[in-house]
């Protein structure tokens, strides 16, 4: 595998000449080279090595091809949610203040600088604390497994196998345990 990733890394030139052909904006494509790097490493090794053996590099390049322009262009994409969409609003936000220098006193608190100074009450404090408050007073089963699906991280089938419940029980606890959240935080 590491002599696959070594050929992937040579690759890192042709992968930004086929970006600019749908940015110019340097930084966009040296993120967008980045991530698609990124989604080699996490991609499954044994898809990566078929896709080595069938067609060599050219077959990598082409599957590069496809993962830069959904990262350039789709808005469902993972590079979208890291870098254009969050950058974007800051770069559209500061301008704006930039070019009008004259700007009003309330849009003044909202400038990306004026953040530190502003006081903001975190509501999502008080919920987390009435989540934990209802879980406390729910059956023990019920709390605990809905402790071990979101509070752990862990996805119905693995979570079906650490403890030897089925799926379809799992769901029902959970969804039950939800839509009893959702009706106290709902008050």
């Amino acid at each position: 595998m590491n002599k696959i990733y070594l050929e992937i890394s040579k690759l890192s030139d042709k992968f930004r000449t086929m970006c600019y052909g749908l940015t110019n904006d340097k930084e966009q494509v040296d993120d967008a080279v980045q991530e698609c790097m990124l989604y080699f490493l996490q991609m499954n090794p044994e898809t990566l090595k078929k896709i080595y053996n069938k067609d060599g590099l050219d077959g990598i390049t082409r599957y590069a091809a496809v993962v830069l322009r959904r990262s350039l262009t789709s808005v469902r994409s993972p590079f979208y949610y890291k870098y254009k969409k969050y950058y974007t609003h800051i770069d559209k936000f500061s301008s704006d203040i930039t070019y009008n220098l004259q700007v009003e006193e309330k849009d003044q608190k909202k400038h990306l600088y004026n953040i530190p100074e502003e006081i903001v009450e975190n509501i999502g404090f008080k919920k987390l604390d009435k989540i934990d408050a209802a879980l406390g007073e729910m059956y023990w089963y019920d709390r605990k497994v809905f402790e071990l699906y979101y509070y752990e991280s862990n996805t119905l089938d693995s979570l079906a196998k650490k403890t030897g419940i089925s799926r379809n029980s799992l769901f029902t606890t959970i969804d039950k345990v939800r839509t009893l959240l959702k009706e106290l935080l709902n008050e």
